[in-house]
Order: structure tokens, then sequence, then C-alpha cells
């Protein structure tokens, strides 16, 4: 599976921000798709976890209730809408895809290059 995200870009605290990640190659070995991030200087981080079939989601706690993730998949495409970030959000955001559902950062695979989202206050 190769994963391409995009969407970033800088957004005022408030605002809002959908991020993609487009799948291509995928396989019925492909379970789940789940958004982390990594800001400067700290450890990459699990932010949300969605099945593709859309039985499950997890959010992190810290954005619960803030951001929604969607599979679609017709589209082979995950989304990550982002409604009042705060400057705490700002990071590079990857996408990855894991064989069952999880939601530890070391189970997923086929990470994307990641997408930079800046929030301003």
């Amino acid at each position: 599976v190769q994963l391409q995200a995009s969407g970033g870009g800088l957004v005022q605290a408030g605002g809002s921000l959908r991020l993609s990640c487009a799948a291509s190659g995928r396989t019925f070995s492909s379970a789940v798709m789940g958004w982390f991030r990594q800001a400067p200087g700290k450890e990459r981080e699990s932010v949300a976890a969605v099945s593709w079939i859309g039985a499950s989601a997890w959010y992190a706690d810290s954005v619960n209730g803030r951001f929604t993730i969607s599979a679609d998949n017709a589209k082979n495409t995950v989304y990550l809408l982002m409604n009042s970030p705060k400057p705490e959000d700002t990071a590079v955001y990857y996408c990855a895809e894991a064989p069952i559902w999880t939601t530890l950062t070391t189970d997923f695979n086929s990470w994307g290059q990641g997408t930079l989202v800046t929030v301003s206050s």
C-alpha cells in the first residue's frame, strides 16, 4: 500500500482544515487507517484511527470532540477534519495502515510522507 497525505497548511486557531490520505495498491489485508503527528522535538503520537468499513473509530483525548476521521472506500481515501485546531496541534501529520484494529503507532505500516499543519494563535 502506498499512502499520500495532503491538505496541510497554515490555519488559524479556531478555524478548520481537512487532511486527506489517498491509498493506492490497497488489499483486504489493510483493515485500519490511522492519522499520527509529530511535533518538533517530540515523539510521533497517534491522533485517530478508523476501520475501512467505518465500524470503529478512535481518537486521542487531545483531539476528541474536535477532530473527525472518516474513510471513503470508493475513493480509497481517509480524511481527518480538524475543527477548532489549537497551536499545540502544530505538527507534521502522517497516515498509515494496519492489518488489524489497533491504535498503537508501532502496529502501523506503509507510512505516507507527511503533511505539515501549522496552527497560528
